[in-house]
């Protein structure tokens, strides 16, 4: 096997100790090192030290609707928009009570105006930009406006937001835009803040702020419920940059260089990534592309050009990068150059796709980059476990990160993970009750995930995923289905045409799968290219494939819990609407089984047409 390419694990060992009975408490040995009491201290010391530098950069818009050349905003230029935004805040008299919204999408305004926030201690609230273009009934746009109040409302376009804004903001809530007017309604130009002359005071405002400031509410994906929105204190963000340092040497080690898409209504985009350059004086090139069909090909180009030192993704655009690589000369040199780690987050990654990586790294730069992954949530800053060698199996989390402890509780047959320290949130806003619901009697956060031990001699090694408890089920048998692993078999099983799965049996006599397939299947079919989904999903070859995938499944199961015993192909995607996936593409298992209901009780009662079941099967379960 060709080795890594060198990166050092800052948390490598930890402590376990016993509770009451069925409790455990871990903690890494590693202290957490002293933290600012604000993030824009680290702007305010990267703007003198490093003027110049170039922290947010995007590609020019072209009158096409094409991206040109890189436009560029330095240190200095942020910290001096900063002040004049926040000025501009302040002379409105906005707040936490009367925060900013943000709707539109990652570009250079959206950054000027969160650091404007930050400055001058206006809490803000960066969402999802499908809750305003994807959604037709704007329910959860509206959910958001009524739970927040904000003073000022931010989109980039007036024409391509005025839907959304005519239908959930009220007439009296000042709307502020890069580009456009709204026909009937005061608009005022993004260019207006800017130009806001700072004074004395918006400096005074910015040192009035310290570790219980809120700095910004980020809402949760929402699964059957509506979203809840999270506070984010300028401790939480600050802890957790200095947690992840403390398991990621690498941030620290080389000038930071990012090309990044992952959107900054998430915390893995907005805080793990964004905070990630002010930190550390880093570079942040704002990728417009996507892991979809339409917008790969802009990421892919980006990363011909810009070589990151460490890479962010999602398992579906690892999986494109990885497709590209094989045949992409300029890809594979300008990536690989200097890249330290990879790092994916929000679902499972295919073994093949780690293959693919490994196997372009090794003929490339003839040494392998590191495919780092842990486990985090919106809760907690988001970070919180990190692996602890290049040695990582799918599902591997590590150990908590320094000034984490984590309460490992048994429930169920399963171990629940649960938090405190500093980067956990207080709570929810205006939520006091979910709020009160979310920490335990001795304050930890529950998480809802379960774990268990990478090798059970060996606690230094840590833990792995085992699932989400509220994804977990009995058959009528009385049988416990643990979902998580078993969706990442069938990921795996099927890899590379599986997307995702959702796993189902409630109350029924055995197991069955709804998969999600991925657009390779297309070219699996043999059908031209105008062929819809359904008639692809239908055709011989795919069931035949998939017939195969099934029946290796069962082959290798050990009883009802983890044996597939129906299978079908979901030709309509996940939606955004109904909670079914988020933006980073994370599927919800609750809402896709809420609002698919009538397709799981027909798949169960073979009342589905293309129904797949296990063939050659002798097992007796």
């Amino acid at each position: 096997m060709a080795r890594y390419r060198p990166l050092r694990f800052g948390v490598t060992s930890a402590t376990l100790r016993d509770g009451a009975p069925g409790v455990h408490y871990l903690q890494a040995d590693a202290p957490l090192s002293p933290y600012p009491a604000r993030i824009t201290d680290r702007l305010v010391h990267w703007a003198h030290e490093r003027p110049d530098h170039t922290l947010f950069a995007r590609r020019e818009r072209l009158p096409d609707s094409s991206t040109g050349a890189w436009r560029r905003i330095s240190f200095a230029q942020a910290l001096q928009a900063a002040r004049r935004i926040g000025q501009a805040l302040l002379d409105r008299g906005l707040s936490a009570e009367r925060p900013v919204l943000i709707l539109s999408e990652n570009d250079l305004e959206h950054a000027l105006l969160a650091l404007g926030c930050l400055y001058a201690g206006v809490a803000y609230c960066p969402t999802s930009p499908a809750y305003s273009l994807v959604s037709q009934d704007f329910d959860k746009l509206h959910h958001v406006v009524r739970t927040l109040t904000p003073g000022l409302v931010f989109a980039s376009s007036a024409t391509r937001y005025a839907r959304a804004l005519s239908a959930a903001v009220p007439d009296a809530t000042e709307i502020v835009c890069t580009e456009g007017t709204l026909e009937g309604r005061a608009t005022t130009p993004f260019a207006q803040l800017l130009a806001t002359e700072a004074t004395p005071g918006v400096d005074a405002a910015m040192r009035a702020t310290g570790p219980d400031t809120i700095a910004k509410f980020l809402f949760t994906s929402g699964s059957t419920k509506m979203p809840k929105a999270v506070i984010n204190t300028q401790r939480m963000w600050c802890a957790n940059q200095q947690q992840m340092v403390a398991s990621m040497p690498v941030l620290a080690e080389t000038p930071l260089v990012l090309v990044d898409w992952l959107p900054w209504n998430h915390t893995f985009g907005g805080n793990h990534n964004f905070g990630m350059v002010l930190f550390h004086g880093g570079t942040l090139y704002i990728d417009d592309g996507k892991p979809t069909p339409a917008l790969m090909p802009e990421t892919l180009r980006n990363l011909r050009e810009i070589a990151p030192t460490v890479y962010f993704n999602v398992p579906t655009g690892f999986e494109a990068i990885a497709h590209a690589m094989q045949a992409d000369a300029v890809l594979r040199k300008t990536l690989l150059s200097r890249v330290r780690m990879f790092f994916y987050a929000g679902a499972a990654l295919a073994q093949p796709v780690w293959d693919s990586l490994f196997a372009s790294a090794e003929q490339e730069v003839g040494e392998r980059i590191v495919m780092a992954t842990g486990l985090g949530m919106t809760e907690s800053g988001p970070f919180g476990i990190f692996i602890t060698s290049p040695n990582v199996q799918a599902g591997d989390l590590g150990l908590p990160t320094a000034g984490l402890e984590l309460k490992l509780v048994d429930t169920e047959g399963k171990t629940e993970v649960r938090y405190r320290g500093p980067n956990i949130t207080p709570g929810y806003w205006r939520m006091p009750q979910e709020t009160a619901e979310a920490f335990d009697e001795e304050g930890f956060l529950k998480t809802g995930d379960a774990v268990k031990w990478i090798d059970e001699t060996d606690i230094h090694q840590g833990l792995k995923f085992d699932g989400r408890i509220a994804e977990d089920f009995k058959l009528a048998t009385g049988t416990f289905v643990s979902v998580g692993p078993l969706r990442a078999r069938i990921i795996a099983a099927g890899a590379p045409y599986i997307q995702d799965v959702v796993v189902t049996g409630l109350n029924r006599n055995e197991v069955g799968a709804m998969v999600f397939p991925t657009q390779a299947v297309r070219a699996l079919s043999g059908l031209p290219p105008e062929a819809s989904l359904h008639d692809v999903l239908a055709s011989p070859p795919v069931l035949a494939h998939f017939q195969q995938v099934l029946n290796r499944l069962a082959a290798t199961a050990t009883g009802s819990a983890n044996r597939v015993a129906r299978l079908c192909l979901l030709a309509d995607p996940p939606t955004i609407d109904r909670g079914e996936v988020t933006d980073k593409g994370s599927i919800n298992q609750r809402a896709v089984l809420t609002h698919r209901a009538d397709t799981v009780a027909a798949l169960h009662e073979d009342r589905l047409h293309g129904i797949l079941k296990p063939q050659g099967d002798t097992h007796a379960h």
